[in-house]
């Protein structure tokens, strides 16, 4: 016969009860992993937290640091096994408070300008709070120094290569864990390289390594460095594996060319979710109104040079590999609305497609593509040299040349030059109207 339950027992009973219940309520998160991602002009530390909380960041002097509040979570990860390379990080502390609460101490080296938000799971990662030590007096863009065999009276022209994604933000994952960011980091630095060994080019990286940069931010890098053109690498990816190939895209100031242009575009806009709240770009230096009319006037010339730079990359770029579109496709994508400078995203192929993964990772693949993009930018400056250039002080530039395409006229030729059908006729010692492809023309000065 079994004895009864005691009020003594109950009562313990209820009480061990209700102290487990409210232990899970004080610290209802965890902290599971802290990363940290060093950047030229910011450092990034990400908590990883096993759900949503609260917190708080505030300064503090003499010495300088930091104090991240992080309230009802529990630390479950051995904050001091982060690296500080290359961070104003000298030391991580923490201590728990009230209870339930957790307060992280970073020891700093330099002043800082701290800034915090939290960001919901998406595929690859759970809850974040993500922690920014900005370095305002830190630069990402490093000019280039004059090459001595210049005149002084030339410049450069100075191609800006945007590698997507990066850091925090992983970008497309394939089927074999490819990570569409290695991808275009390797794509971006071998067409750098390739670029470089023009004297008359000079490429410069909006990233320099494993880090993120906001999308706005990334035109505002080719802004600074007085960029003549701008060049978003990328990776595609769909939900099925069949689809292949490389495609190029522009702006589109009237919605998207496709249906899978808008896709696309709205896919890379979401990595500004990443970077928390940004400014817009802006002519700063304008009033509103006048901003406004110039941003309408340069931006249809803008659009109308990215078109011809994007057309020249998209025919090379399928000398190596096929084209999944045949045409420039056009969509709303935010990293290309700089109304001052032609852009263009380069959608290197399909990481999610099996086959074409292998060949993205490939250092000779991601060669073959550097090359041809860096051909098609060069001929196309050579065509089109900007003012006070090196080609544009050249006397084989001087008059121009162009290399006849498929599908080209001589009429359109003289449209899209500026220049009288007459006197193009008569420059080059032509009869009539009959071209040929391959055939080279001298383009009279406009």
């Amino acid at each position: 016969m079994s004895r009864p339950i005691s009020f003594r027992h109950t009562f313990f009973f209820l009480l061990l009860t209700l102290l487990l219940a409210s232990s899970q309520v004080l610290a209802s998160s965890r902290i599971d992993g802290l990363r940290i991602w060093p950047a030229p002009d910011h450092t990034r530390l990400v908590f990883d937290l096993s759900g949503p909380t609260q917190h708080r960041v505030f300064m503090l002097e003499n010495p300088d640091r930091l104090v991240i509040d992080i309230s009802n979570v529990r630390l479950s990860a051995e904050l001091s096994e982060a690296s500080l390379d290359k961070t104003p990080v000298r030391r991580i502390r923490h201590a728990v408070r009230n209870g339930s609460d957790l307060r992280v101490v970073l020891d700093l080296d330099r002043e800082i300008q701290p800034r915090s938000f939290l960001l919901r799971p998406n595929e690859q990662y759970g809850d974040r709070l993500v922690v920014d030590l900005v370095m305002p007096e830190q630069s990402r863009v490093q000019q280039a120094p004059r090459r001595e065999t210049l005149p002084k009276d030339q410049r450069q022209i100075i191609i800006a290569i945007d590698p997507g994604h990066g850091g925090e933000d992983p970008g497309a994952i394939g089927p074999s864990g490819t990570l569409e960011k290695d991808v275009v980091w390797g794509i971006s630095r071998q067409l750098a390289e390739i670029i470089d060994q023009d004297p008359a080019f000079e490429a410069v990286l909006t990233r320099t390594g494993d880090y993120y940069i906001g999308l706005r931010q990334r035109v505002e890098l080719a802004r600074k460095a007085r960029a003549d053109l701008f060049l978003s690498i990328h990776a595609d990816a769909y939900r099925l594996p069949q689809p292949r190939g490389s495609s190029v895209y522009v702006l589109s100031q009237r919605g998207a060319s496709s249906e899978s242009a808008r896709w696309l575009a709205d896919s890379e806009n979401r990595a500004d979710l990443i970077g928390g709240v940004e400014g817009v770009l802006t002519l700063g230096d304008k009033d509103e109104t006048l901003a406004g009319v110039l941003v309408d006037l340069s931006m249809t010339a803008t659009l109308s040079e990215s078109m011809k730079a994007g057309s020249r990359v998209l025919t090379n770029m399928g000398q190596v590999n096929r084209l999944h579109r045949r045409n420039v496709e056009q969509a709303g994508f935010v990293v290309l609305k700089s109304p001052d400078l032609p852009s263009m995203l380069i959608e290197a192929g399909f990481i999610s497609n099996p086959k074409e993964e292998r060949r993205l990772r490939d250092p000779h693949f991601q060669r073959q593509l550097g090359t041809q993009v860096a051909k098609a930018v060069k001929e196309y400056f050579r065509e089109n040299p900007p003012h006070n250039s090196i080609l544009a002080g050249s006397s084989e530039t001087s008059l121009g040349r162009y290399t006849i395409r498929n599908g080209d006229t001589l009429s359109e030729i003289a449209r899209r030059k500026g220049v009288d059908i007459s006197e193009l006729r008569e420059m080059n010692n032509l009869n009539g109207d009959t071209i040929r492809v391959g055939q080279t023309l001298r383009i009279p000065s406009s």
